[in-house]
């Protein structure tokens, strides 16, 4: 069975969790704090904040900028269910926007237009790490003085060009950028999940609000030599990141470079590879990008069937997944009003598929891949 991704983890990271374990300090600590202190430096966000996932880091984002009852949030069905979720966490309510049906995120237009008296927020995803449109993102946003939060969940290590210069992900343009750590995203601590920030009163919510709500952190509960007693002044929640996790991280976050190169030589190698099938459309990536492929995703042939498609592959033992959900085909969303037309958010759930795509990839998996494909889509 060729995967739809395979995370890299290696001795190196076996021996960072051994060190952990055997030390005796397991939950958030020194390695988080360390993590943290790396990641920053490496996107250029002067804070960074680890959590237990991209879910609870999207909201934290959210509690932090007083998002609440009667509040909208813009942002796209198309994207996994817990970018709409956390808006709903909040008791607020998401706005959902069409895509651009070339790169699958969120179209700056359709952002521009939902705009209303309520919208508090714009929740962008970089879409299976495919850097969204933040420079157009960003007038709308200032324009009407409302927040912008980076769902960056599958773009660690994705670069966009703004002003000329070319920088990481998650370097401070949105007020926010939230990413996550699943095995299936380019690097991985498990479950994990980062938020970056250059705003400090932002970053202080987070580590408030990360662990109950509690005052003094345990850590310095721990290293005081007077006795002291914490204050809950806030509810908080259980969203820490453990140092086992964090241990891993840094060991994966010190090949994410290695990572992201050898995904775009991957990348680079399907187009070849891909390019001659009648009827396929595969993935654009505007000049201003350089995605991390954490996916790579393709748009089948109007002919076809996606289901039989994937069944085909999944029977020459290749698993695939199918394009991007859409949150508000999801009972728990019938009841919404849908304001805007959702149709390339739709055809683009219906019509593209994911294929196996991890940076130790093999010339002879790839092979295997297009090949099963070829004869799928032309059987």
């Amino acid at each position: 069975m060729i995967p739809i991704a395979k995370p890299l983890l290696e001795e190196a990271e076996a021996d960072a969790a051994r060190e952990v374990v055997l030390s005796g300090w397991v939950t958030q600590g020194a390695q988080v704090a360390a993590f943290e202190s790396e990641f920053s430096t490496y996107v250029g966000a002067p804070h960074a904040c680890a959590v237990s996932s991209c879910t609870s880091a999207l909201h934290l984002a959210l509690v932090a900028l007083g998002i609440g009852i009667g509040d909208e949030v813009i942002t796209a069905s198309h994207s996994f269910i817990a970018t709409a979720n956390c808006v709903r966490y909040c008791g607020a309510t998401p706005i959902f926007v069409d895509i651009d049906p070339r790169t699958y995120n969120i179209d700056p237009q359709g952002v521009a237009d939902a705009v209303t008296p309520r919208t508090r927020a714009i929740l962008a995803v970089h879409q299976m790490g495919m850097p969204c449109d933040l420079p157009a993102l960003i007038v709308v946003a200032k324009r009407h003085g409302i927040a912008l939060i980076e769902d960056a969940a599958c773009a660690a290590g994705s670069e966009t060009c703004i002003n000329g210069q070319w920088e990481p992900i998650g370097r401070p343009r949105g007020d926010i950028a939230c990413f996550s750590f699943h095995p299936r995203k380019v690097i991985t601590t498990g479950d994990g999940g980062m938020l970056t920030t250059s705003i400090s009163d932002f970053d202080s919510a987070f580590r408030l609000l990360r662990q109950h709500g509690m005052s003094v952190p345990d850590t310095v509960r721990h290293s005081s030599p007077q006795v002291i007693f914490e204050d809950y002044d806030v509810v908080g929640f259980n969203y820490r990141m453990t140092d086992v996790q964090a241990a891993i991280g840094r060991k994966q976050l010190g090949r994410l470079s290695e990572l992201v190169t050898r995904r775009r030589v991957v990348a680079a190698r399907y187009s070849e590879l891909l390019g001659n099938l009648e009827g396929l459309l595969l993935p654009f990536e505007p000049e201003w990008a350089r995605s991390n492929w954490q996916s790579y995703c393709v748009r089948l042939p109007e002919w076809v069937e996606q289901r039989v498609i994937m069944q085909r592959l999944l029977d020459q033992g290749i698993s695939t997944r199918r394009g991007i959900m859409c949150s508000h085909r999801e009972s728990c969303y019938a009841g919404e009003e849908q304001r805007h037309e959702l149709r390339q958010s739709e055809l683009a759930q219906d019509h593209t598929i994911l294929l196996p795509i991890f940076a130790q990839m093999t010339e002879e998996e790839l092979g295997t891949v297009t090949d099963a494909l070829r004869r799928a889509l032309y059987k």
